[in-house]
């Protein structure tokens, strides 16, 4: 049996975008406030008993969606020749965490109560 730690921690940040190519009421420009529920996979904890620090692990994500917060995501350079879809949100904020913590297993993004997409580079068991 594998042993493993899941660290989740949520976040939050407010952003307008509209779909291109889309053919309804997403197209028009709307807004969103997104909840962001990123989780890391360790195998072990420290000698303290931590896999990380609650407080780290949300600033690894702040500091990802600080680019995100209170812009017009069709404008921004980062998201530039995509749509900025939750699909390309979630994979943005996994990609730059990512970069800073090779732990990352996935990242959840919530456009509403009732709408969310998860982008993961995890293997699916089979």
């Amino acid at each position: 049996m594998r042993v493993m730690f899941e660290i989740r921690v949520k976040n939050e940040f407010s952003a307008a975008h509209n779909l291109k190519n889309y053919k309804g009421k997403c197209e028009n420009l709307h807004g969103h406030n997104w909840a962001v529920e990123t989780v890391f996979a360790y195998d072990a904890v420290d000698k303290d008993g931590l896999a990380i620090d609650f407080r780290r692990a949300r600033k690894l994500v702040n500091n990802a969606i600080e680019k995100l917060d209170h812009a017009y995501l069709n404008k921004l350079e980062a998201m530039k020749g995509i749509n900025p879809t939750s699909e390309n949100v979630a994979k943005f904020i996994y990609d730059s965490v990512k970069r800073r913590n090779k732990k990352i297993r996935s990242v959840s993004v919530w456009e509403n109560e009732r709408s969310c997409t998860t982008y993961s580079e995890v293997t699916p068991a089979r």
